[in-house]
């Protein structure tokens, strides 16, 4: 045990039951930090983070061979924010509802826009977040601190914290079919690869394959069959580029793993002694350091393709349609039910869903009005078993003030029919460009 481990031992074990913030900062957290790997000259305590008068508790980044962190203040790396022991950091608590909101606010302050970690604790609980563009993630559960754990879990954060991964792995999924999860797919991957982000599209709906067709790639015969099933056959042998080039002249270029003919014939119980629920996301591990976005086109069923799809995931992106009741339903489904299983079973918190689009057609005032009822009684609904959907349908949404925004792409013609040209609509339609463009920057880019 070398000496970091034992300060950090001694720091718990001689916290009093219900230690104040104050306490908790002054013993336990130098120790925690230390252990994490930052130096006291690269923590900067009570860090404004340019949102008004806000503060976060602690700031942190390496320094540079320029100057300290401390001395500069500038782009913090990691943010934790902390708590007394009287305040109840367990996972679904009132109090750590609250703080995780807190935290999240602060990563996406203005001064905070280089950070790409954050951590709550009080040294009972501890939890890790992963800031990725605006996407805010869990990186670890929320996880009780003891003298038996708690090496164990620092060492852990430290090693995401100094090894994170480049992309942002996105599910494209809802239980409903017809929602547009292949032109939303398709058409986001393009306008982030337009944006100067290197891009991985997945085909993984074998059977209707329109993510490839609509690019006018070839299927793959049985590579990526061979891919899920083979432990040394690589996901990336699979790839196949797409190419455009603008009136400009310059080349847009983003990746593709296309639909494979031979998964389409294999039936579902076959399929799940072949493959593992966390196959594709151990086979896109070697992939997550090559690209911004992988972004997986799931179909709509919640079966052996979707759930390896949000499996992988890091979040869920989930297309509704305003006038159709059904989708927004399977939505409430989707985040209640099978991401909480997923959650589950991987142990780490992830993946979580972004807040709902309305993807398609034009919304009058009368249309958006009947959503929105709908919408209510859904929430309701998931309230009675003591499950809050609001943030997953109005992300604004808060006490102060009731902002019932949702995003929406309403040309959905313009963007169908790009279909035909094989090529994604924000390449060849202005509006579709910029629809798509928006919704980039409202789940991804800061």
């Amino acid at each position: 045990m070398n000496m970091t481990t034992i300060r950090l031992q001694a720091a718990l074990q001689s916290l009093p039951e219900n230690a104040p913030e104050a306490v908790v900062d002054s013993l336990f957290v130098p120790p925690l930090l230390e252990a994490i790997g930052f130096t006291s000259e690269e923590v900067f305590p009570q860090y404004k983070t340019g949102n008004g008068s806000e503060k976060v508790d602690k700031a942190a980044r390496k320094n540079t061979e320029e100057a300290s962190f401390i001395q500069t203040g500038a782009n913090p790396y990691l943010l934790v924010e902390l708590k007394g022991r009287d305040i109840n950091l367990s996972n679904g608590t009132a109090q750590y509802q609250a703080t995780v909101k807190q935290l999240k606010r602060y990563l996406l302050a203005p001064n905070c826009q280089s950070a790409q970690w954050g951590i709550i604790t009080n040294s009972c609980h501890i939890q890790l977040f992963r800031k990725h563009g605006k996407a805010i993630f869990p990186a670890t559960e929320c996880l009780a601190l003891n003298e038996d754990t708690i090496d164990g879990i620092v060492a852990a954060i430290r090693q995401k914290i100094e090894h994170p991964s480049k992309a942002l792995t996105v599910a494209i999924y809802n239980n409903k079919g017809g929602v547009g999860k292949t032109t939303t797919t398709v058409n986001l991957g393009a306008i982030l690869t337009f944006l100067g982000k290197k891009v991985l599209m997945i085909d993984f709906d074998p059977n209707q394959q329109d993510l490839t067709s609509s690019l006018g790639l070839s299927l793959s015969e049985d590579r990526v069959f061979q891919a899920l099933t083979d432990r040394t056959v690589e996901l990336k042998s699979t790839i196949s580029p797409f190419r455009h080039i603008l009136k400009s002249g310059n080349a847009l270029r983003f990746d593709v793993v296309p639909a494979d003919k031979k998964l389409s014939e294999h039936p579902e119980n076959l399929l799940r002694n072949l493959v593992r629920k966390n196959t594709l996301h151990l086979k896109l591990e070697a992939l997550r350091q090559e690209y911004d976005y992988i972004l997986i086109d799931a179909p709509p069923n919640w079966r052996v393709f979707s759930q390896l799809a949000v499996y992988a995931a890091d979040v869920v992106l989930i297309p509704t349609k305003h006038n159709n009741l059904f989708s927004l339903e399977n939505a409430a489904t989707v985040i209640r039910r099978f991401i909480a299983e997923v959650q589950a079973e991987k142990g780490d918190g992830s993946p979580v869903a972004l807040p709902i689009f309305f993807n398609g057609g034009k919304i009058t005032p009368p249309q958006l009005k009947m959503a929105q009822e709908e919408i209510a009684n859904i929430l309701k609904a998931a309230k009675r078993e003591q499950c809050d959907l609001l943030p997953y349908f109005f992300s604004r949404y808060s006490g102060a003030r009731k902002d019932l925004y949702i995003p929406h792409v309403p040309s959905y013609a313009h963007i169908a029919s790009a279909a035909f040209a094989r090529m994604p609509a924000v390449y060849r339609d202005r509006s579709a460009h910029e629809y798509y463009k928006s919704l980039a920057k409202e789940y991804f880019l800061q």
